[in-house]
């Protein structure tokens, strides 16, 4: 039984937006291995109905949507038909349960092509689909492409949908790294547009505790989990325009691998895939959490 989480009262209270600790919890547990062909996951997403789970891998892979059944059986191959594998980085849905590809990985923070594609994805009997809507866009703040080595902010794994606008969570590669993340809003639309600065926050630790690698948010939109190789961070408090006082609970997973997709079960259930490394990772795993009231 996993033990129930608890923040001190000065904690609950804090609007401090840096990172807080909180007691650890048991391991993971192995919800079933992906299957052999799926080595470099790079985000899941449940259907509407919850029976499939949709799953993407990265930059030299496919452009290709992968359907599993809940026990990790691989029942479709979906190929995105007008769409290049770039980077595809995540994979998030919104209320209505439209599926969004992530086109921006961007490892070297040069990329100019940077896209979020809405898919006609239905369900898992489909062959192909085609991506019916593409958002543009270009980070506000960024001029240069790249830029020098210490500002390398612009590289990003992690989105969520939510009321009409896109959040983008970036992942710091700059060199001296200390956790520092950006939170750009993009509108949910076809064009190309400026991404919009909304915050600017720090996770604490090394890269393994602090580098963002997928995103998530819950069925009432007051919380989103931040996931690394290590942990996972719990933003509370924000509002539709600004994150910059957003509270953030850690959360150590007492593991660490190549941690690359989260999603909600339920709203106090994540099922987290990391890739595969050897003998090590290739799994989808379930995390039950108390996640903290605002």
């Amino acid at each position: 039984m996993l033990r129930i989480l608890t923040l001190s009262a000065f904690l609950l209270w804090s609007c401090n937006p840096k990172a807080q600790d909180t007691p650890k919890t048991d391991e993971l547990k192995v919800e079933f291995s992906l299957p052999k062909k799926l080595k470099e996951v790079s985000g899941i997403v449940l259907s509407q109905d919850k029976n499939t789970i949709w799953a993407i891998e990265d930059q030299g892979n496919k452009n290709v949507v992968y359907g599993l059944d809940k026990q990790g059986k691989l029942v479709t191959d979906v190929l995105v038909e007008n769409a290049e594998n770039n980077d595809w980085e995540d994979i998030t849905k919104d209320a209505q349960g439209n599926i969004y590809l992530g086109d921006f990985g961007n490892n070297d923070n040069n990329r100019q092509n940077l896209a979020i594609l809405k898919l006609d994805l239905k369900d898992a009997s489909q062959k192909t689909t085609k991506a019916v809507q593409t958002t543009k866009f270009h980070y506000e703040g960024q001029t240069e492409f790249p830029p020098k080595k210490s500002n390398w902010l612009y590289d990003c794994e992690a989105f969520v949908e939510m009321n009409g606008n896109f959040y983008l969570f970036t992942k710091n590669r700059s060199k001296g790294f200390d956790g520092t993340f950006l939170v750009f809003q993009v509108p949910n639309k076809e064009g190309d547009f400026e991404a919009k600065l909304i915050g600017k926050l720090k996770l604490a630790g090394k890269y393994s505790d602090a580098a963002i690698t997928s995103a998530a948010i819950n069925s009432t939109n007051d919380k989103i989990v931040l996931l690394t190789h290590k942990n996972i961070h719990v933003l509370s408090g924000f509002t539709a325009d600004n994150f910059s006082t957003a509270k953030i609970e850690k959360v150590s997973l007492n593991h660490n691998s190549q941690k690359e997709a989260v999603v909600f079960l339920d709203d106090k259930t994540l099922l987290i895939a990391d890739e595969k490394d050897n003998d090590t990772g290739g799994n989808v795993y379930r995390f039950e959490f108390n996640p903290q009231a605002k």
